[in-house]
């Protein structure tokens, strides 16, 4: 009498299930994911996962609760009285963006401006280069794109003098094209890495069978390939968005403290600075700057996951 065949069902990268019979023999890529499914969906697992959502949402919540709170209250009491005596207005929001010390609405737009040519730029770039070394063969090409993976490595900061002082040069000191170019400069390696990483897993019996019927570079670039870069391009720009957004040291290298062309996170870290008493203002400021990455990442979450699995798994 043989043993029963039972089915097992098995969740590839990208989602979708398949069943294989249990005689059926795994691979060790398989193996090991059926092995840490089941260590992640054990109890212990959720229970500290939720511990660390909670520690790490408190934060957040806190802020989000003080923002909201009178100037007197914020300065008598903690943020968690208030669930007890809840007591919220918008007065915060309306100093800090309205104000004529802070202004943020200003740094807000500027945000935005910034923002959007410095993920359409590297985006529109990376996609004709990724095209380029994923299907078209030139002499040196992998000799190139090793070189240009290399270039993740090169610390930002290494970067930031010689930049300046070629802006300098050219005249473009203390204006958005400086901010745009740097942030584009910073995330091509990382973009043209992922897209093409994209492009490799499409069949080339699609590429193929556009070439056979006549079909340009060109057309099979934006006819056949970019449909199925959608996902792709929306991942690459969930990064980009997130960490141009989120800068820093780029801006205060590049755009300086000029209040026509500084981004938000300039002027909030000048009023932690500058206003470290006023905290009514500062927790409304800070969460000003960070609701849109919140708003973008939660979502577009399942974008960003592929994102940081592309070209990890090859099937």
């Amino acid at each position: 009498m043989t043993d029963p065949v039972v089915p097992v069902k098995l969740t590839d990268v990208d989602g979708s299930q398949r069943s294989v019979d249990r005689k059926t023999k795994l691979s060790r890529v398989e193996k090991r994911a059926i092995a840490a499914k089941g260590k992640l969906t054990s109890p212990w697992a959720t229970v500290t996962a939720v511990i660390i959502a909670v520690l790490w949402t408190t934060p957040t919540v806190g802020l989000l609760i003080t923002s909201f709170r009178p100037e007197a209250d914020i300065k008598s009491s903690g943020w968690w009285t208030a669930i007890a005596h809840p007591w919220f207005n918008f007065d915060n929001y309306e100093s800090a963006l309205f104000g004529s010390s802070t202004n943020l609405s200003t740094y807000f737009i500027n945000s935005i401006v910034i923002t959007l040519p410095a993920v359409i730029i590297p985006i529109t770039l990376a996609l004709l280069a990724a095209y380029a070394f994923a299907w078209i063969d030139f002499k040196g090409k992998n000799i190139l794109f090793v070189a240009v993976f290399a270039l993740q490595v090169v610390p930002i900061q290494v970067t930031l003098i010689p930049l300046l002082k070629q802006y300098v040069s050219w005249g473009l000191t203390e204006t958005f094209w400086t901010v745009w170019l740097s942030h584009s400069i910073f995330a091509l390696p990382l973009a043209i890495f992922l897209l093409h990483n994209f492009m490799k897993e499409i069949p080339s019996s699609l590429v193929e069978a556009a070439r056979m019927d006549g079909a340009g570079h060109v057309k099979i670039f934006f006819q056949v390939l970019m449909p199925l870069l959608v996902p792709a391009i929306a991942s690459f720009g969930i990064f980009q968005f997130l960490w141009v957004w989120n800068d820093l040291l780029v801006s205060l290298t590049f755009a300086g403290g000029r209040p026509d062309v500084a981004p938000l996170t300039v002027r909030v870290a000048e009023m932690a600075g500058s206003r470290g008493g006023d905290w009514h203002i500062l927790s409304a400021g800070a969460f000003i700057s960070m609701i849109v990455p919140l708003i973008v990442f939660l979502s577009l979450q399942r974008y960003f996951v592929r994102g940081m699995l592309a070209g990890s798994v090859k099937g």
